[in-house]
């Protein structure tokens, strides 16, 4: 499993540094906060804040493009890009036929039986062209969003617990560092 995400993460970083891309300005500017590899190397917070973040903006619109804004986000947060980008495929057109009403269910049963409601809407006449299934569709994906994104941090350290060698708790490089950084002794010697 750890061989296939490097050889995937490889193939995507070469394919943003393409040498026809590369020297373009606006290229740079889109793919630079992308690429520092500090957000494509797995650790447990990293991927938990990535599948975070990727599983709420799969769920709340079908009609953005997730994975790009999945990205954005996460290289804006600190999160791992790879895993924030693939939890959006959570959503994708085999899943929306399930997907979608499910959230028009979630949202129905919290404003009749919770009584919760979508802030600034009182009527569904004050959106136009839109009626109460929109705004049931809009509070159920909203909430499962948030849900989603909720559970994929149990999820993410229950796997590290299970398996530590393929989620370590943390980066390599961190790992690496403190490991070469000698004992302070507080400016005493031992000899």
């Amino acid at each position: 499993m750890k061989q296939r995400y490097l050889w995937m993460v490889r193939r995507a970083y070469r394919a943003m540094r393409h040498p026809r891309l590369r020297h373009r300005p606006w290229w740079r500017k889109l793919t630079r906060p992308l690429m520092h590899k500090s957000l494509w190397k797995p650790c447990r917070d990293s991927v938990a804040k990535g599948m975070a973040i990727g599983l709420f903006i799969g769920l709340i619109s079908p009609f953005i493009p997730q994975s790009l804004c999945a990205g954005v986000i996460a290289a804006w947060l600190r999160a791992n890009v790879p895993f924030a980008i693939v939890s959006t495929w959570l959503s994708n057109p085999f899943t929306y036929p399930f997907i979608l009403p499910a959230q028009l269910w979630l949202g129905r049963w919290l404003q009749s039986n919770i009584g919760l409601r979508v802030p600034g809407i009182d009527d569904a006449d004050q959106i136009a062209g839109l009626g109460g299934a929109a705004i049931d569709l809009m509070l159920g994906a909203a909430v499962s969003g948030i849900l989603m994104g909720m559970l994929a941090f149990p999820l993410v350290h229950l796997f590290s617990a299970i398996l530590p060698h393929h989620l370590p708790h943390l980066p390599h490089l961190h790992r690496q560092k403190q490991a070469t950084t000698p004992a302070r002794d507080g400016g005493k010697s031992s000899s």
